[in-house]
């Protein structure tokens, strides 16, 4: 992401996994940026990818959640101090939470600010007639299809789907 362009200073990530787009967010902040909010249920699979953070010099601006993103998602919005105060999301954890986390990100993120979330193609599934789709996509393309249909006639972003690796949507909110 082009970050220093969107300038962008305080950002979350929901689904870490080995950090790698974690990592890519921090080394493109600004000097600047406050922090990066990574949240992320599996603290075994983040320290695979912390020694790299460590050594990018940049696990400073990563405020690390062993939670599931809901809970993180909702103090945020309980306690009223975050609310539109984000310039980026980064979604890529349970693919079947990608709805509801877009009505909590709604928000979070500030107006004119953007939301992308990860494997919108699904593997190309998306775009294949069911009888083509093998059985190991199953699970998660009957919610990206449910979120790619939703996003589209979402009056509140404006969204475009850009066809690198298995697919990222970007949002800009609107309101």
């Amino acid at each position: 992401m082009p970050m220093k362009v969107m300038n962008v200073k305080k950002t979350l990530e929901l689904g870490v996994f080995t950090g790698y787009s974690l990592l890519t967010t921090a080394l493109a902040l600004l000097l600047m940026a406050k922090y990066i909010t990574a949240i992320d249920v599996d603290k075994e699979a983040y320290e695979v990818g912390l020694p790299f953070i460590q050594k990018a010099g940049v696990e400073h601006k990563i405020n690390s959640c062993q939670s599931d993103a809901f809970t993180v998602l909702n103090d945020f919005i309980t306690k009223g101090e975050e609310e539109g105060s984000f310039d980026f999301a980064f979604v890529d954890a349970d693919k079947d939470s990608y709805m509801e986390y877009h009505k909590q990100l709604m928000k979070l993120v500030k107006v004119g600010e953007i939301i992308a979330y990860d494997n919108t193609l699904w593997f190309g599934t998306v775009a294949e007639p069911e009888e083509n789709v093998q059985e190991f996509a199953w699970k998660g393309i009957k919610y990206l299809l449910e979120l790619n249909s939703f996003l589209a006639a979402d009056d509140r972003v404006e969204s475009a789907v850009v066809s690198i690796g298995d697919g990222l949507t970007l949002c800009t909110r609107l309101c």
